[in-house]
């Protein structure tokens, strides 16, 4: 008899098909109380959940006795309680690897739009305000050889600086908890505290997962570090900065700009005031939002969720010391 598991996202057909070679599948759209009563019942049996949103937490846990693995569709697993993943003895899969390029092209189109005020530009002239040559009121300010920080070394960061470093030849500092070496050696990066990053930085662009440590790492006394003219992009996660200190900072001049692709709360509120500042992008979390990149951390999640049931795991395990168990 086939291990029983709960699909949780839509997924591609072949994708769906290869599950089903190796478990029976209960799909739900989502983890909503709409389908709470079914959902319960599928949980009950299930040894394996794959998906992404939603809360797993010691709640959830204890609807699923026989679970024995989860993975997720995103890089990110901040939704996952993984104390009590790990009290349970539920390994956690996610999908690092397939979207680093994806993330980090996101991140450059934020520095570049923030910049060159692209969106903003562009909505002027599509209102008919463009009516001979632009003046200085229409202006950005240059990429190119400026310095970029990065908050977080890891995959993004690396390929973030590889773009910025080759592409534009901007000086890059970062801040993490241990030296790169690869960064430093490809790339000419200089490792630094939090403060002479902020400080020095044209552009400051956060990659960072989000942790007790990381929870409102950048709030007001560290905008207030950053250059006058200095411009944050967050691609990260959205409560690594405090959202209403940000919203003072853009109104007061403080800083010069944000580009952001994630937020305190998703959806971002109609009411925010992040969008009627003309000195803010705001994307709707579309970091790996192209159709290459979703189809394969789809599938790495489908590959990881059947490596974890089949005991032949090798990378993309969050919590690993449950493999020796």
């Amino acid at each position: 008899m086939k291990p029983s598991i709960v699909l949780y996202k839509s997924i591609p057909a072949d994708l769906r098909q290869r599950l089903e070679q190796h478990f029976t599948v209960h799909a739900f759209d989502g983890l909503s109380p709409d389908n709470r009563d079914e959902l319960k019942q599928a949980l009950a049996q299930a040894e394996g959940i794959i998906g992404s949103g939603g809360k797993i937490d010691e709640a959830f846990l204890q609807q699923a006795p026989k679970l024995r693995a989860a993975s997720t569709i995103s890089v990110g697993y901040d939704n996952f309680d993984v104390d009590a993943l790990n009290a349970h003895n539920v390994v956690l899969m996610h999908t690092p690897t397939v979207l680093t390029e994806t993330v980090a092209d996101t991140i450059m189109s934020l520095v570049l739009a923030t910049a060159r005020r692209v969106v903003e530009v562009a909505e002027r002239v599509k209102a008919g305000e463009w009516q001979g040559s632009i003046g200085p009121d229409w202006f950005g300010v240059d990429v190119h050889h400026k310095t970029l920080g990065i908050l977080g070394m890891g995959r993004i960061g690396l390929a973030l600086a590889q773009r910025a470093h080759f592409g534009f030849g901007m000086p890059i500092l970062y801040n993490a908890r241990r030296t790169h070496e690869e960064a430093e050696t490809r790339f000419n990066a200089r490792r630094c505290d939090l403060d002479t990053l902020l400080a020095e930085s044209d552009f400051i662009c956060i990659t960072l997962p989000l942790t007790e440590e990381t929870f409102h790492m950048i709030s007001r006394d560290q905008l207030a570090k950053m250059k006058k003219s200095g411009i944050l992009i967050n691609a990260g996660r959205g409560p690594v900065v405090d959202e209403a200190a940000l919203i003072e900072a853009l109104q007061n001049g403080t800083i010069h700009a944000a580009g952001l692709d994630v937020f305190e709360k998703e959806p971002l509120p109609v009411s925010s005031p992040l969008l009627t500042l003309p000195n803010v992008v705001a994307l709707p979390h579309i970091g790996s939002a192209t159709h290459e990149t979703r189809n394969a951390m789809a599938e790495c999640a489908v590959d990881n969720l059947i490596a974890a049931l089949t005991g032949t795991v090798k990378e993309n395990c969050v919590n690993p010391q449950l493999l020796k168990k």
